[in-house]
C-alpha cells in the first residue's frame, strides 16, 4: 500500500500533538483501530470517503494508493472533519467540488516544493 498525505492534512484537535506519529504509523500500516482516515474516494463520482484505518490491513489495499486528507479520532470525529473540509472548500470557491479543490491545492503545493 502506498499512502500519500494532503499538504493541509486535517487532524482531530485532540491528536494535533501526535500528528507525526500517526502519519508514520499509517505509512507503515500499523494497526490503529481508533484512527479513522478521510481519503479521496477511489471512484471519481464521489469526493471523500472515510473508514477505520484497521480496514487498511485487508489484502485489498496491498497494492492500493491511498490519498489521506484527514485523520480522525473515531467515526463521529470523521463526520465532523468531513463537514469542516466541505465548509472550507465552499468558503474558498463558492462550490462544493471537494475533489477538484484538494487535487489543485496539492498540485500547487508540490510545484512550490
Amino acid at each position: 500500500m502506498r499512502v500519500k498525505f494532503y499538504c493541509d492534512l486535517y487532524v482531530s484537535e485532540c491528536w494535533e500533538k501526535k500528528r507525526e506519529k500517526l502519519v508514520n504509523k499509517l505509512k507503515q500500516n500499523e494497526l490503529q483501530p481508533q484512527v479513522w482516515v478521510i481519503t479521496l474516494s477511489q471512484g471519481e463520482q464521489n469526493h471523500l470517503e472515510f473508514f477505520s484505518s484497521a480496514l487498511l490491513k485487508q489484502h485489498v489495499f496491498d497494492n492500493a494508493e491511498i490519498f489521506v486528507v484527514g485523520i480522525a479520532d473515531g467515526y463521529d470525529e470523521a463526520l465532523y472533519l468531513t463537514g469542516k473540509i466541505t465548509g472550507t472548500v465552499y468558503r474558498e470557491t463558492g462550490d462544493a467540488d471537494i475533489r477538484k479543490f484538494i487535487v489543485n491545492r496539492q498540485l500547487e503545493y508540490e510545484k512550490a516544493v
